[in-house]
Order: C-alpha cells, then sequence, then structure tokens
C-alpha cells in the first residue's frame, strides 16, 4: 500500500490522528494575468474556482476550519458566495494586505488558540486532490513543516541578462505545491521574521526554512494547477471533463 493509499481508504474520517488543523486560504491576488477576469469567481465546469477550492478542502477529514483571507472590495461577494455554497468549515472571511506574505499572516493571526497546525493553501489551485492534503497534514503532525511537491519536467536554467550561467541538474529539483502546513508556532514566528526584516519570500516554507526548520516534502500531483491565466482554466476544465468520461 503506498504513502496515498492510506488517505483513500477511509474517506469520512481521518486514518491517522492529527492536531486540530485550521486551513488559511490565499485569495487576496489581483488576478492581473487573467485579461480582466477575477479568478476567483471565474466558473469551471459551472462552479466558481474559489467554491471548488473550499469544497476540496473541505472534504479532508484532517482540515478542521478555514479561514479566507481576500480583497477588501470582493470581502461582501466572497462572504456571500460561501454562504450559499454551504461550507460549514468555512469560519471566517478577512480582509488581507498588500502582499501574499502580509495577507497570510493576518490570516493565522485571528485563529483561535486552539489552531495547533496551520495549512496554507492558494484559493487558485481548485482542483488539489485530497490525498494531498491529507498527506501535507499528516507529514507535518510528525516533523512540524511539510509541502506537497512533484518533478520537474523541463530542463532549468539560471542565467545573467541574456546569457546562461548555470544549468541545474533537474533530478534534484521539485516544484512545490499547496496546502503547505506547519505547526502552528512555527509558522507564526516565521512569517513574523519575515515582515520584521522584510524577506522577499515566495512561498510560505521558503520564510520557514530561513529560520532553519526542515521542511519535508510530501506527494504532489500534476493535477493540482494553479489558475493563473485563462489557458488554466481550459486546462482545468479538459481535466474535469476527463474524470466524467
Amino acid at each position: 500500500m503506498s504513502f496515498l493509499d492510506l488517505f483513500r481508504r477511509h474517506p469520512k474520517k481521518p486514518a491517522v490522528l492529527t492536531p486540530y488543523c485550521a486551513c488559511v486560504v490565499a485569495a487576496a491576488g489581483s488576478s492581473s494575468r487573467m485579461g480582466g477576469i477575477d479568478k476567483l469567481f471565474a466558473s469551471v465546469d459551472g462552479i466558481p474556482v474559489l467554491v471548488r477550492t473550499l469544497q476540496a478542502l473541505s472534504a479532508s477529514p484532517y482540515i478542521n476550519e478555514i479561514t479566507v483571507v481576500t480583497r477588501r472590495e470582493t470581502l461582501l461577494d466572497v462572504g456571500a458566495l460561501c454562504r450559499g455554497a454551504c461550507l460549514p468549515k468555512v469560519t471566517q472571511v478577512i480582509v488581507g494586505g498588500d502582499s501574499r506574505l502580509e495577507s497570510v499572516y493576518k490570516g493565522i493571526n485571528q485563529l483561535p488558540a486552539k489552531v495547533k497546525l496551520i495549512a496554507v493553501h492558494d484559493a487558485a489551485r481548485c482542483l488539489v486532490p485530497r490525498a494531498v492534503i491529507d498527506a501535507a497534514v499528516v507529514a507535518a503532525a510528525r516533523c512540524h513543516a511539510a509541502v506537497p511537491a512533484v518533478a520537474v519536467k523541463d530542463t532549468i536554467k539560471e542565467f545573467d541578462g541574456e546569457f546562461v550561467t548555470a544549468t541545474p541538474d533537474r533530478s534534484t529539483l521539485r516544484a512545490v505545491q499547496t496546502p503547505q502546513v506547519f505547526r502552528a508556532e512555527l509558522l507564526r514566528a516565521a512569517l513574523q521574521k519575515a515582515m520584521d526584516e522584510g524577506w522577499e519570500v515566495t512561498d510560505d516554507s521558503s520564510a520557514v526554512e530561513r529560520l532553519g526548520a526542515t521542511v519535508a516534502l510530501t506527494p504532489g500531483n500534476e493535477r493540482n494547477i494553479k489558475i493563473t491565466t485563462p489557458l488554466d482554466l481550459k486546462v482545468a476544465e479538459a481535466l474535469l471533463q476527463e474524470d466524467a468520461l
């Protein structure tokens, strides 16, 4: 039995006992590459992207509650969307900050004291499989920080200006996804340090790594795409239509 099979056998209850886990959903982006479309409300096979994301997270028995962090101008619409979709695990919708880091930081600081694990998920990853979520939470409960990842298919080049400076060994590279899951006190310390010192980080695990903590990699999934451009919407639609066949 594989690592992921462990989480497919019991769809309604956890296969492993874990501490109370809250998920912060980063939904405060500007959708700048969507050609004027707000990706949160864009339809994927008849269901808005954000609703699909929240449904996927809610399906995991390891996620106990969800906080959505969004822009001030979409606060009321996101709240109405969550209420209309009947998502009882969504406990609050709050206003984020000027950056993803600030938005996640605000989200984790609104969580109750009983939260021991914090998952951070991109709102635009609406096709995340339950097994990916479950594996990351269980691993974080064991080793404090876990990030789903997939192998890199393309050859990666480092460059300076217009010239290649290095070609890293592709076998040592991984593309990370979300949800990224951490012990609550570790993530709070890392993001506080990042805010105080103005660190440029592209994901939450980068801040945790800079504190010197070890981050485990768990199995990601190529279907766990991030909706960034209109083409990604078409890819997501195609994947769902493939499931229906």
